[in-house]
């Protein structure tokens, strides 16, 4: 892994001297909300293809009021997992190639995000993946990729705030497997897709998951995407099928001094009731984040999440104080602001509150058991 990094750093380092001497300049001033898009290529280039190389650095200080887990990790952990120290979420190196009939890209990354969040094997790539053209706008990929699902990425770049939100850490954050992308126009995107499972890169039993998604695009300001995915995680040992539905829509609005984000989520899985494994269980979950840019280098930011997965169809087992197994129902919220020095780097301080139903005092801190918790977290990052 250290030398596929030092390799991707040094065609960076290239690049980076190469446009310096061609005089042009990535536009790295607003990035929000890009990295799920459904079909991140739509730019089409002659047959002599093009290459680009880039590098990413995300640092953070955090404090939670909540007692660490194993190895200072603590709950949820995604984004700044670690209490009270400074810490890397994650430095990363990316080489993308596209032509008018084949693609591909592959990103490698270190740090505490591939060690909390991410795949238990070859957790050290976050995507890397081929594609070639069947058609003039219909395009198949295979390989590992990042996931397009919901309104945040794993990178905080690419989100309005530094921390997750409860229902992007439940979502899937990677898979693996093939996707079909129709790109039906300019403003209309149409994908069909399948994976190994719901949010791993190893197959977990005989099943797969399949999906479609669609994006509509009707200006630069207003953007719309629905993602709907099927699967069965039961262990094949289990005598009964628990098959999932999960869909997710989301709206995302964009100008100059205004970035809005607003997601909704619905799920059904068969067999899964905590009080009756007969019947079918439903979980839902909604995000809205807003951003407001006073200037080129300040803005505020905010963001309400809540969700609900009362017999744990997404979160697991899920224990209270008196160890009994309890449905995660949450709220939060976030308020932040942020100092871009550059249009390529940024500064943020945010504080977020965390509140679940009284009974799930999942949280402990200063010798008792909670249902909220306070997190302040800081961040810095540069991309090139």
């Amino acid at each position: 892994m250290k030398h596929i990094i030092t390799i991707l750093l040094l065609l960076t380092i290239t690049e980076l001297h190469s446009q310096s001497n061609q005089g042009t300049k990535r536009d790295t001033s607003d990035i929000t909300f890009s990295g799920t898009k459904i079909n991140p290529y739509q730019i089409e280039f002659d047959s002599s293809g093009h290459f680009s190389f880039s590098g990413y650095i995300d640092t953070y200080y955090a404090y939670y009021t909540d007692s660490l887990g194993p190895h200072d990790i603590t709950r949820f952990p995604t984004i700044a997992p670690r209490n009270n120290q400074v810490g890397l979420n994650m430095a990363q190196a990316s080489a993308r190639y596209i032509s008018n009939n084949l693609r591909g890209t592959i990103t490698v990354f270190a740090g505490d995000c591939p060690i909390t969040s991410w795949s238990p094997q070859l957790n050290f790539i976050q995507e890397a993946n081929a594609g070639f053209r069947i058609l003039p706008r219909l395009w198949f990929d295979a390989g590992f990729f990042r996931t397009h699902i919901g309104l945040e990425s794993i990178q905080p770049r690419e989100n309005v705030t530094m921390s997750i939100a409860t229902t992007t850490y439940f979502e899937p954050y990677f898979m693996s497997g093939a996707k079909l992308t129709w790109q039906v126009n300019d403003k209309l995107a149409l994908q069909l897709h399948t994976f190994n499972s719901f949010n791993t890169f190893i197959e977990t039993n005989k099943n797969k998951a399949i999906g479609l998604s669609a994006a509509y695009t009707p200006s630069s300001k207003h953007a719309f995407a629905f993602s709907s995915i099927t699967c069965d995680e039961s262990p094949d040992s289990l005598r009964y099928d628990q098959f999932r539905w999960y869909n997710n829509l989301l709206y995302t609005f964009k100008t100059v001094r205004w970035v809005i984000g607003l997601e909704a989520n619905y799920g059904l899985q068969q067999h899964s009731k905590l009080q009756d494994s007969t019947a079918t269980a439903t979980m839902y979950s909604a995000l809205a984040a807003i951003k407001y840019r006073f200037t080129p280098k300040w803005a505020l930011y905010g963001r309400g999440e809540i969700f609900s997965d009362p017999d744990e169809i997404l979160t697991g087992p899920v224990e209270n104080s008196l160890h009994e197994l309890v449905g995660l129902d949450i709220m939060g919220g976030t308020l932040g602001f942020e100092y871009k020095p550059i249009p390529n780097s940024y500064f943020r301080v945010e504080g977020r509150y965390l509140h679940t139903k009284g009974y799930e005092d999942i949280f402990f801190y200063d010798h008792h058991h909670r249902n909220f918790r306070y997190e302040i977290i800081t961040g810095l990052g540069t991309l090139f």
